[in-house]
């Protein structure tokens, strides 16, 4: 065999092994030929030519991005400090790669400034219970402006708000005065219905004769169930009448 031959076979042999591609089945793989797209591999077994074609692959799953504690100040100038995550995925692998540099890096700028212009037209009330609202509205800017770089951007949440500790301060007493304001309310609430049943139970009392009398004398007995102590009372003439009157009901009946 020729020396030149061998050498053929060999240049074969290298360029033929050594341009296999494997995609994954999460991946794309964008061919560039001479610098120029040229197409996107599926998953699989791929073969390119080596020195001529490169091969990007590009994740398509979706892909999570922490944005770190950033300073903003709301409407009604309360600085306070949120970190967010920002979920995306890739939806065309081409576009990913040919129009942006770095997608990753650019999508979390975006999100990060997207977020300082919406905190920055809200008040801290609406921040503090609207916070799930005012994430889609960051997540709709974001998803937006990258869509051209074939981009979906899933969701954004808001993780953490940290406020001033003056602010926090003052939150907290507001909570506390208004859980004792509820507690007040509550309570007033409760005696008024004691005083309604009260008042029933003392009309219904009143049209049985001596009936009233019989409650006075049960609640004097309960308040000192020691036999060996003594507790004089003085009795309104209107009980000892009602003794008088059950004593004579009493009578009638033996008879």
């Amino acid at each position: 065999m020729s020396p030149f031959l061998i050498v053929i076979i060999f240049l074969f042999i290298v360029f033929g092994f050594g341009g296999l591609r494997v995609v994954n089945q999460y991946e794309r793989g964008v061919i560039l030929t001479l610098g120029k797209y040229t197409g996107t591999y599926n998953p699989g077994l791929r073969w390119i030519l080596l020195g001529i074609q490169n091969m990007i692959k590009v994740d398509m799953r979706i892909t999570t991005i922490d944005i770190p504690r950033q300073e903003a100040i709301t409407k009604d100038n309360v600085p306070v400090g949120i970190n967010a995550v920002v979920y995306f995925k890739v939806q065309k692998a081409e576009d990913a790669v040919l129009k942006v540099e770095n997608y990753s890096y650019a999508i979390s700028q975006y999100a990060l400034a997207a977020l300082r212009d919406i905190i920055g037209g809200v008040e801290l009330d609406t921040l503090l219970t609207e916070r799930d609202k005012i994430a889609i509205e960051i997540k709709q800017i974001v998803d937006k402006e990258t869509d051209e770089w074939g981009i979906d951007v899933t969701a954004i949440k808001m993780q953490d708000i940290e406020l001033p500790a003056g602010m926090k301060r003052a939150m907290a007493a507001q909570a506390e005065t208004e859980r004792e304001k509820r507690a007040i309310i509550i309570k007033a609430e409760g005696e008024v219905r004691a005083a309604e049943n009260l008042q029933d139970a003392a009309k219904i009392l009143g049209t049985v004769p001596g009936g009233l009398s019989l409650r006075t004398l049960e609640t004097i007995d309960k308040l000192q169930p020691d036999p060996s102590k003594t507790i004089i009372f003085a009795l309104p003439v209107e009980i000892l009448d009602g003794l008088k009157s059950l004593a004579g009901m009493r009578k009638k009946e033996e008879k």
